[in-house]
C-alpha cells in the first residue's frame, strides 16, 4: 500500500519508524535484530530507511601520492528496503536524495524500486556536510527537494529522462520533509512553508517533520500551514534524548530547538538522562495525539527500544 493509503485509511494515529543502514561492510543482521523488536510489539504500517550522499576523501598512496576516493558509507538502501518488505510483508519508505546523485543515477534507483514493487519514497535535498560529492553542476542533478517530487512525478506519468518506447508509468506515493521550527536556511517560518506547499502542489502527497521537542512548535506549524492551503497529512517525527551528548548534537547537525527545562532535567542528573528522554517524549505522544496528529514518525535509526518504551506507556494510558 502507499503511504497516503494508510493515513487515508487508519483509524487510529499510525506509528511508523525511521531506520539507517549499517556502514560500509557492517552486518544487517543487527538491523534486523531491532526490526523483529519493533514489529513483535507494534506491526507498523511503513518504515523508513534513510540514504546518504556519496562523500570524497583524499588518500595517501603506497608512493607518496594523493588520490580522490568517492565512497558512500552506508550503502544498502534499497537492498535493506527489499528485505523489509519480503522479510516482515511491510511498506518500505527509502528516501531519496538530491545532494551526491545525477538525476540519471535517481531514475535508475527509481527504477530498482519499482522492479521490487516499492512504491513509496521520501523526496529531500539532503544536506551537504562539506565532504560530499557535489554533482549540482550543469544541470546533472536535482538542485531542491521539489525538483526530485517533479522527477519522480514525471516518472508516474511514464516520462523519463530519455525517450522510451513503451515506457511503463511507475506508481509511487512521495513523501517529503516539513520544519516545524523552520529549515535553518529558510529567512522565516512564513517563506519556508510556502517551500513546502510548492512540493506538495508539485505532487507529493504527505509530509514529516523535521524531529521537535517542543509540541507547541509543531501544533503553529501545522495550523500555518492550514492557513496557506495545505491539506496533506502532516505527521510529527520524533527524537528520543538518550545521552547527555544529545544536547550538544542535536541543535549542531538538526537545527532544533531544546527546551530549556528539559536541558536543565538532564544537566542536573546525567545518569537518567534516558530515563527523562523517554519520559519527555511519553509526554509528547500522548499530547500529539490528543491534539489530533494523524501518527507518530519515530527515528529510532539503530536502537529501538526508548520508543517502545514510549509505545508501552501510551498505550496503557
Amino acid at each position: 500500500m502507499k503511504v497516503i493509503e494508510h493515513y487515508d485509511r487508519a483509524t487510529e494515529p499510525l506509528i511508523s519508524f525511521e531506520i539507517i543502514p549499517p556502514k560500509r561492510g557492517g552486518s544487517v543482521q543487527a538491523v534486523f535484530e531491532s526490526l523483529d523488536k519493533v514489529i513483535e510489539k507494534v506491526h507498523p504500517p511503513f518504515i523508513d530507511v534513510t540514504y546518504h550522499a556519496a562523500e570524497a576523501y583524499v588518500e595517501e598512496q603506497q608512493d607518496g601520492s594523493l588520490k580522490r576516493v568517492v565512497r558512500r558509507k552506508r550503502p544498502g538502501t534499497i537492498g535493506l528496503c527489499a528485505a523489509i518488505l519480503h522479510r516482515y510483508g511491510i511498506d518500505p519508505v527509502p528516501h531519496l536524495i538530491c545532494e551526491g546523485f545525477t538525476k540519471e543515477e535517481s531514475e535508475d534507483a527509481l527504477i530498482e524500486l519499482n522492479y521490487l514493487g516499492i512504491h513509496n519514497v521520501l523526496a529531500i535535498r539532503g544536506d551537504n556536510t562539506g565532504n560530499q560529492v557535489s554533482l549540482n553542476l550543469n544541470g546533472t542533478a536535482n538542485k531542491y527537494a521539489i525538483d526530485l517530487v517533479k522527477q519522480i512525478k514525471k516518472m508516474n506519468r511514464g516520462t523519463y529522462i530519455e525517450d522510451i518506447i513503451n515506457a511503463e508509468p511507475t506508481n509511487f506515493c512521495v513523501g517529503v520533509a516539513g520544519y516545524p521550527e523552520k529549515h535553518f536556511e529558510a529567512p522565516n517560518i512564513d517563506w519556508d512553508i510556502k517551500r513546502l506547499k510548492d512540493k506538495l502542489d508539485a505532487g507529493a502527497d504527505y509530509v514529516v517533520t523535521q524531529m521537535f521537542f517542543n509540541n507547541k512548535a509543531y501544533f503553529d506549524f501545522v495550523e500555518k500551514c492550514r492557513e496557506h492551503g495545505i491539506k496533506a497529512p502532516i505527521v510529527p517525527g520524533l527524537k528520543i534524548l538518550t545521552t547527555p551528548s544529545h544536547l550538544k548534537t542535536l541543535p549542531k547537525y538538526f537545527h532544533l530547538n531544546i527546551p530549556d527545562e528539559l536541558t536543565a532535567e538532564v544537566d542536573a542528573y546525567p545518569e537518567r538522562t534516558r530515563d527523562i528522554g523517554v519520559e519527555w517524549a511519553r509526554q509528547q505522544t500522548l499530547e500529539l495525539i490528543e491534539g489530533g496528529a494523524p501518527g507518530i514518525h519515530f527515528y529510532i535509526m539503530g536502537d529501538p527500544q526508548p520508543a517502545l518504551d514510549v509505545i508501552d506507556f501510551v498505550k496503557r494510558k
